[in-house]
């Protein structure tokens, strides 16, 4: 069996008014990939900054190789063989891979005492090497992909020797192409001796790789068991205290009369050929990789780019749709996929970001504060958002708490056609069910849906027929009864065969 590397024993920390961590235990082998999971404000964070020594903690005690230590800074966390890769990269753009790599510990020539560029450049393009990354050292960071900086990200925690690497979502802007080369890279570290900890929402990846898991609960220790002894159902249950068949809630609605239908829809070199029909109460999923053209269209047919060709038909009558605000006059609304950059404000609070969609339904496109609160608080009790009241902050609320804020910006506008862009990204499991929950009852009142997920078994759970996209086509069509996960994956790499198994 596997030395304990690290050990945490009766960790806790309190913030004012929040017991963020409570009695925690976790321990990490050398040599292994230790699944760290649980809902957001779970502690999972906190548990990671406590390690790294960015925060102190209140109680308890931290083992390093058997041996009781302090981390003060992350300074001597470094020191002491501790590296962390978060979901958000530290990099310096306009700066080179080496610089990167090297960033606070360059390589200096003793006899002159100057930085070794040179040797800098060497090393880290044999560090680069290892992790079988055919990159120049010399290229500036911002000419690199998101999976490509992540890979940078381990690289400069294996040129400070580090033997313990904390990984916190590390695939949540990949494809899956690239995340399969993040996890071959992560599995060789690990045979290599290195112990990682893996923290994400997503549980496939967490069966996928992890040896074993734990999981926290708002800040308690629930349990931990080899990845092979515990099924996903029991993982969710120990993470919200619900069961596997909650997570994706599908209630039988009526389909009624067809919505909308859009005819050979065409962008150059995005997507080509789009024909499908969505009707009343009817959840239509859209699978397929990343780069298949799914947000390309959506954003063509909610007039954010131009279509080259294609017909859109609203209720059985041809439309023009040029802009967004002709998108939303004619009923259709559209959560884009990045809630941060495209769906708020975050330096507005919940009611501006709530209303900023319908202003021109207002004199003068002035709200006053009473309007805005009534309008604000209708949405929060209909979504269950948790906040502290209408005037918090985007910025503050948790990853699910601002998805629902985007979505009740768009309900606002009352549309009869909602197209959800990943809407569960980034969001715990807790807050993906209460995002199911609500996309049922929407579906229930009569309006059609389109909702697109790189996430199969969403996709899967919620809908009521999938289209797969392949390389900017429709390339199967599934009933929610014949859908599997293998079918849709060999649609979605465009294999052949796959449309055998399509409706």
């Amino acid at each position: 069996m596997s030395r304990k590397l690290l050990e945490l024993r009766g960790i806790s920390k309190r913030f004012p008014g929040v017991v963020a961590l409570d009695n925690v235990e976790f321990d990490l082998k050398a040599g292994e990939i230790h699944a760290l999971v649980g809902e957001n404000g779970a502690g999972k964070s906190t548990l990671l900054k406590i390690t790294t020594g960015v925060h102190q903690l209140d109680e308890g005690s931290i083992f390093l190789g058997g041996e009781p230590v302090t981390f003060n800074n992350p300074l001597d966390a470094k020191k002491a063989g501790i590296a962390a890769i978060y979901q958000e990269h530290t990099c310096f753009p306009q700066l080179s891979i080496s610089e990167n790599v090297f960033m606070g510990h360059p390589l200096v020539s003793n006899r002159l005492q100057r930085i070794d560029w040179k040797g800098m450049h060497q090393r880290t393009k044999q560090l680069l090497q290892e992790l079988e990354i055919n990159l120049d050292p010399k290229t500036t960071m911002n000419m690199l992909n998101v999976a490509e900086r992540q890979l940078v990200e381990i690289a400069k925690a294996l040129s400070l020797d580090s033997k313990i690497l904390l990984m916190d979502e590390p695939t949540s802007s990949l494809t899956i192409q690239e995340a399969e080369r993040l996890f071959a890279v992560i599995r060789r570290l690990r045979d290599d001796g290195v112990a990682i900890v893996f923290i994400s929402h997503r549980l496939d990846e967490v069966f996928e790789l992890s040896d074993r898991i734990t999981v926290l609960r708002d800040g308690k220790y629930i349990g931990t068991k080899d990845t092979k002894e515990i099924t996903t159902q029991e993982v969710i249950r120990w993470m919200v205290g619900r069961s596997m068949d909650e997570l994706y809630p599908k209630k039988d609605v009526p389909i009624g009369g067809e919505l909308l239908e859009v005819k050979n829809l065409a962008r150059h070199g995005e997507f080509r050929e789009i024909s499908f029909t969505v009707r009343e109460g009817e959840i239509l999923g859209i699978a397929g990789l990343v780069g298949a053209g799914r947000t390309e269209m959506a954003r063509a047919i909610f007039g954010i780019t131009p279509l080259d060709q294609g017909e859109i038909w609203l209720n059985g009558e041809r439309t023009k749709i040029k802009s967004p605000r002709d998108a939303l006059r004619h009923g259709i609304a559209y959560l884009p996929e990045d809630r941060q950059d495209h769906g708020l404000v975050l330096a507005m609070d919940i009611s501006q970001n709530t209303t900023i969609s319908i202003l021109d339904r207002f004199k003068y496109r002035l709200l006053n504060k009473d309007q805005e609160t009534e309008i604000t608080e209708k949405y929060i009790e209909l979504l269950s958002i948790r906040t502290s009241g209408c005037t918090q902050l985007a910025r503050n609320l948790s990853g699910g708490n601002q998805q629902k804020v985007v979505l009740a910006k768009w309900m606002a506008t009352e549309p009869r056609i909602l197209i959800l862009d990943e809407p569960t990204k980034g969001i715990d499991v807790q807050a993906k069910a209460a995002v199911h929950t609500l996309i049922g009852e929407l579906a229930e009142q009569g309006l059609g849906i389109i909702i697109i997920s790189s996430e199969l078994p969403e996709v899967i759970g919620i809908s009521d027929r999938i289209l797969v996209m392949h390389e900017g086509r429709i390339a199967a069509e599934f009933k929610r009864d014949q859908a599997t996960q293998e079918g849709i994956l060999q649609a979605a790499i465009g294999r052949s065969g796959a449309e055998a198994d399509a409706v």
